[in-house]
């Protein structure tokens, strides 16, 4: 009878080790998985930020350019004498 007790307990040995090692092994790979996740998370905001940047200066740059420079006129605010050179030296 002893023998038989010997195998029983080499059982529930094996079988709660089965389950314990069953748990460590899911618990790894749902943390794998999450950490994967807020990676892919993580791109996809960056992504977005960097659309929204790309967006937002091309809204500015019309503005920006909207204030043409008058070559011809010196009386002008907006006058640029270095452009005016250049576009002289150019046609020259």
């Amino acid at each position: 009878m002893s023998s038989k007790s010997g195998v029983n307990v080499l059982r529930y040995s094996a079988l709660g080790l089965g389950i314990f090692y069953g748990v460590y092994h899911q618990r790894s790979i749902s943390a794998a998985q999450k950490a994967a996740h807020a990676q892919e998370e993580y791109k996809h905001k960056e992504e977005l930020i960097n659309k929204a940047k790309a967006a937002y200066a091309k809204q500015k740059a019309p503005a920006a350019s909207s204030t043409a420079v008058s070559l011809e006129d010196i009386a002008s605010p907006n006058f640029d004498l270095e452009a005016y050179l250049q576009a002289l030296m150019q046609k020259a």
